[in-house]
């Protein structure tokens, strides 16, 4: 059985000496929800930073957050309502609404849209993952034909009503879905972007027909064209909205019957945060919500350390999630967002994911080595945790190689099963290929998910036209020091920052994060014949919904910025790009030819050519407004001329080349900044591991990065 020591803990890392003091009041709690582990980060009043780790509850989530938030308070010395009542916020990032994607199990949904177009969610404007199969399957249909009814209305492309809605056609479709025990209900007519008039009504008469049902009303959830985009995205949200709500209203209940007071907040896919009460009405923003966590606090660790343009890596227990930065910010995509085969036409922070975590399941299929994208996750995990696994993993495969310490891992509390581990492999691995040694097989194991990872570096830097050896990265998540530093040796990649925080980076990014609501216009004419009055207006528009979103969720007006954009598009292109609008006065003839060189200019950047005798056309309009906060500092690390002697904690045999080394062990707690560990060698942080391997050397910095030379 895995031996459980004290929950209580030293703090990991520090504020530089100075920093004010404080005794009471002002925590500050980071929670990040993965597949595998759920991740908090505890910032207290002085300015320390304390990371933990408790196992996730896939069957119901709040209890794995209620469990992590009982250890923090105990490491507090504190009973749970005490530290609670002295948290002045928590930030949650949560994997609700992907795992229901992911398992095909969010509501019964019903559609209602204009006559004829009952089809358009499967005719998704042609696109198919895979073009060269033609026998290649749909997705799971989140709602099946029978579910998706038309009803006489139309509407033209200025909002002008051609065909008044039937209501009593409506009533008959409501009832037809009634007797279906329809849960949630998207409801999507043409042109009601540009006036809602008929979904409104529809909605009135819905909630008459259907009480208790969930509505989502495609003007609210994405009011832009084109249809395709907004109809999956209404479904999307409709599918799995009603789970968020019960699982938003369930974690609230238990956190305010504990002692917290204050509103949760919510990581969003935009990069921002929001109250649970704003997300809970726009369930489709928390898609993917954990990644974009783990890309903020990305931006500011890096930029900190003076690297603006990298590649940010975060290989949990689950996925791989890779993103490209460009000057100090992700790539924010509005159009062509798929997640799990649906398309979600909403700015999103460009996360690309593939199932290659410390989780991934190594098997062996008609004799060739497969790892992941199957995942042991949380229960029963790893057959290293001893918690019932049976399957090899990467995590095994790492112990097996003796990347980890069997006696010091999760900051001491587990003691991993070597043996079970080294008996699964050499059974299920190694004599089903054919190898001579256990060893043989978990490196195997090793270098496959390390080309899975390697492969998803490609793909996104590739689809950028950028070069991933001109980029460093920043690695973080459990598993991700590991594997960082043989990833860039692989991508021929030169430098690699991982910092101290990473085991528990997305957590730590949520407290990073502002509040971000985004709204978004659709306004398509050639830019050339905008109408700028129009144009002002839409921006005016967009200005007070959003301010009176932030508002409500008890931001200040003061805190609030504003950056507006332009989606445009060459005539004939399918996708938009945003531009961002310069000036955040009246929009005027100026500010018009600037945006339309501007789109020439970012055309070129990001697609290697520009249409100068084109007009483009655009499409639409947004403005996102921020809520700057007050963010945690920085960790600081205490600088020393002395060598890394001092934390040496012994040797431990490690597989490095086709080889067992002897390996130094250093206790990542006792480095000081600027001291240089060489390679191989092995760094033990309380709750991840840094693998500097042969011919590389890790540099630690006093904000608590490692800079690896590879």
């Amino acid at each position: 059985m895995a031996t459980t020591k004290s929950t209580s803990r030293r703090p990991l890392t520090r504020v530089a000496s100075g920093a004010a003091k404080s005794s009471g009041g002002g925590y500050r709690v980071g929670i990040d929800v993965g597949g595998t582990f759920t991740d908090l980060v505890l910032v207290r009043p002085d300015r320390t930073i304390h990371l933990d780790k408790t196992a996730t509850t896939p069957h119901d989530q709040s209890e794995g957050v209620m469990t992590g938030l009982g250890r923090l308070a105990r490491s507090e010395g504190r009973d749970l309502a005490s530290f609670l009542a002295a948290t002045e916020r928590i930030v949650h990032g949560t994997t609700t609404a992907d795992n229901t994607m992911i398992q095909m199990n969010g509501a019964v949904t019903g559609l209602i849209t204009s006559e004829g177009h009952r089809d358009e969610i499967e005719l998704r404007r042609g696109y198919k993952e895979n073009i060269w199969d033609p026998s290649f399957p749909p997705p799971p249909p989140i709602c099946p034909r029978r579910r998706r009814l038309g009803v006489p209305e139309r509407l033209d492309y200025e909002g002008n009503v051609i065909e008044p809605l039937d209501e009593h056609a409506l009533r008959k479709a409501l009832r037809r879905l009634k007797l279906q025990n329809v849960e949630s209900l998207a409801i999507v007519f043409l042109f009601s972007f540009v006036n809602p008039v008929h979904e409104t009504r529809a909605a009135e008469i819905a909630a008459e027909e259907l009480p208790g049902v969930d509505l989502s009303l495609s003007h609210q959830v994405m009011p832009q064209a084109p249809e395709f985009e907004r109809t999956s995205t209404t479904l999307v949200n409709a599918y799995v909205a009603p789970k968020i709500k019960r699982y938003l209203r369930n974690l609230e209940r238990k956190l305010r019957e504990a002692g917290f007071a204050r509103d949760l907040l919510l990581m969003q896919s935009n990069g921002g945060l929001m109250t649970a009460a704003y997300v809970a009405d726009k369930a489709v923003t928390v898609l993917g919500s954990g990644p974009s966590g783990g890309v903020v606090g990305a931006c500011h660790v890096a930029k900190a350390a003076g690297i603006e343009d990298f590649i940010s890596v975060d290989m949990g227990g689950t996925s791989y999630d890779v993103c490209l930065v460009r000057g100090g910010r992700p790539q924010i995509s509005s159009s062509w967002n798929w997640h799990h085969r649906y398309l979600v036409g909403l700015p999103m922070v460009d996360v690309q994911s593939v199932g290659a975590g410390g989780g991934s399941i190594a098997s062996v299929v008609e004799g060739a080595l497969h790892v992941g994208p199957e995942s042991a996750g949380a229960q029963p995990g790893p057959i290293c945790y001893r918690r019932g696994g049976t399957r090899p993993t990467v995590t095994d495969a790492n112990l097996a190689l003796g990347y980890l310490n069997p006696e010091y891992f999760y900051a001491g509390e587990l003691s991993l099963d070597l043996e079970g581990v080294q008996r699964a492999i050499d059974e299920q691995i190694r004599r089903p290929l054919g190898l001579a040694t256990v060893e043989e097989a978990a490196h195997g194991i090793f270098r496959m998910v390390n080309a899975n990872m390697a492969n998803a570096i490609r793909r996104v830097s590739a689809t950028r036209g950028v070069d991933p050896r001109e980029l460093p990265l920043v690695a973080f998540g459990g598993n991700g020091p590991v594997h960082a530093g043989m990833q860039a040796r692989e991508l021929d990649i030169g430098q690699v920052l991982v910092p101290k925080t990473a085991p528990t980076f997305s957590a730590l990014g949520l407290l990073l994060t502002d509040p971000v609501v985004i709204e978004m216009r659709s306004y398509i004419t050639p830019a050339s014949a905008a109408d700028l009055a129009r144009v002002g207006t839409l921006f005016a528009e967009m200005r007070d919904a959003a301010n009176a979103s932030l508002l409500a969720g008890g931001f200040p007006a003061r805190e609030i910025q504003h950056q507006r954009v332009a989606y445009m598009c060459y005539p004939g292109q399918t996708f938009d790009m945003p531009v961002a609008v310069e000036s955040d006065g009246a929009f005027g003839a100026r500010d018009l030819t600037r945006l339309v060189e501007s789109f020439h200019r970012e055309h070129e950047s990001l697609h290697t050519y520009a249409s100068r005798d084109q007009m483009p056309i655009l499409r639409g309009l947004g403005l996102r407004a921020t809520a700057v906060t007050g963010k945690p500092q920085l960790p600081h690390v205490a600088a020393s001329s002395r060598d890394a002697s001092s934390a040496l904690k012994g040797k431990r045999r490690a597989y490095f080349d086709g080889r067992w080394v002897s390996t130094p062990i250093y206790d990542g707690v006792k480095l000081r900044a600027r001291q240089t560990v060489r390679g191989p060698a092995i760094i033990e942080e309380p709750l991840t591991t840094i693998v500097v391997y042969p011919g590389q050397r890790a540099r630690l910095d006093t904000l608590g990065n490692y800079h690896i030379t590879v």
